[in-house]
């Protein structure tokens, strides 16, 4: 089911609003992916300019668009600064102005386009215009996108950059199912495709065989780059399968502090709960305020596993830490006055030892109800914890991954775009 127009230079001088409504930007260009076989390009997303910088706004973040402004479901803005990514179109630099035999684009019809489940906007008319010298002002025509079938085709990176884009905002489990769908030469075409932070989420819903057979081929630096973005346990898992010789070349290119964490994770043995640990968990003081552990937990990189507890230590703060002296959970700073003290709220949770078996692991976490269980060394200091989803890849039986999508159609779906308004 297809709306009305709304067009392009119209959204581009849009206000940007706060889920209350109040201005915090401004739109300053959209961003398209090609779209793939015969479906048509859409936009996913929105290049604004707040607080002095240029930022990317998901289409799903957008609970509204009308002549007000585009409205933001909530109140978290994502303050990165834009990078443009291979594959993707951004309108007023790639297609705004662009010469269409003697006639130039200088806008684009968009029409929101609604399957039942989701909404999006995709481009439907191309506004042409055409100079001449015996006229003082240009004329204008409004055709088909369907007449102009070139302007929106894959932009500089190839097919595969096209792809990514297209791959951008799936769920990194929905890429993996696209991946595995698609011959080993184009997997690694896809990969080489995407940034450091996209590969890497990737990587983490496959199997390490796979993993290994996907990233052979990048060069050390690129390789290093991805690797960093990965999840300490994750890439425990995955180095560990790597042949020696290869290891000991990452280990020796990645960051000091990187390459000691992976060396302590991969002394463990497999089977127990050190080979499933992660470092990266949320860590705190006893004398930490309820108000800076919120501040904490609300940063977005977070697993919400891994925010939904604090872990109370004396310093140091980085495992392995101080004395470890218990945990906060998130519903209870909630609960108490910002001001209030972490050492006056925390609990004594049970932890576990790394020679922990992960069948125990699993029975500890499911007793307590817990999401993470700490894990300490026998002087009772924090070496990190384990999530249950962790726990839960390990024990599901072999395999599950790829008989979850096996029912999965291997296309890319369309990019979900929440909008409230109709057409302008």
């Amino acid at each position: 089911m297809a709306g009305e127009l709304i067009y392009a230079f119209r959204i581009m001088r849009l206000p940007l609003l706060d889920a209350g409504g109040k201005p915090i930007g401004r739109l300053e260009d959209l961003v398209l992916v090609p779209g793939a076989g015969s479906r048509a390009p859409r936009v996913v997303g929105f290049v604004a300019t707040s607080q002095r910088r240029q930022i990317f706004v998901n289409t799903a973040r957008i609970g509204s668009l009308d002549s007000e402004g585009a409205r933001l479901r909530s109140w978290d803005v994502d303050l990165n600064p834009f990078k443009p990514r291979p594959g993707e179109i951004i309108l007023g630099k790639h297609v705004i102005d662009k010469r269409v035999g003697d006639e130039t684009v200088s806008d684009i019809g968009l029409r929101s386009v609604t399957d039942g489940k989701s909404t999006w906007w995709e481009p439907a008319k191309v506004r042409l215009a055409r100079r001449s010298s015996l006229r003082r002002r240009p004329s204008y025509r409004l055709v088909d996108i369907a007449d102009v079938p070139t302007l929106f085709g894959v932009a500089a990176g190839g097919e595969m950059a096209a792809e990514a884009a297209r791959l951008r905002d799936m769920h990194p489990s929905d890429v993996a199912g696209v991946v595995r769908a698609l011959p080993l030469t184009q997997r690694k075409q896809l990969a080489a495709a995407m940034d450091d932070e996209r590969l890497a989420d990737l990587l983490e819903e496959l199997p390490e065989a796979e993993q290994l057979r996907i990233i052979e081929g990048l060069d050390t630096e690129r390789l290093v780059g991805v690797l960093e973005e990965m999840e300490y346990d994750d890439l425990a898992d995955l180095m560990a399968e790597m042949p020696g010789e290869q290891r000991t070349q990452l280990l020796e290119a990645m960051d000091d502090e990187d390459a000691d964490v992976m060396r302590r994770l991969l002394s463990y043995t497999e089977g127990t709960a050190g080979a499933l640990l992660t470092p990266e968990i949320v860590i705190a003081g006893p004398a930490t305020t309820v108000a800076e552990a919120l501040a904490d937990i609300r940063d977005p990189e977070w697993l919400s596993s891994i925010a939904a507890q604090v872990f109370v230590v004396q310093p140091p703060f980085k495992p392995p830490t101080g004395q470890y002296l218990g945990m906060v959970h998130f519903q209870r700073l909630l609960r108490e006055p910002p001001a209030m003290e972490l050492g006056r709220i925390l609990v004594n949770e049970p932890t576990i030892t790394p020679d922990t078996p992960e069948r125990e692991v699993a029975e500890r976490l499911a007793s307590y109800n817990l999401l993470a269980i700490g894990v300490c060394d026998e002087a009772g200091r924090l070496l990190g914890a384990i999530t249950v989803d962790d726990v839960l890849d390990r024990t599901l039986p072999t395999g599950w991954r790829q008989r979850r999508r096996v029912a999965a159609t291997p296309t890319t779906p369309a990019t979900p775009v929440a909008t409230g308004g109709g057409g302008q």
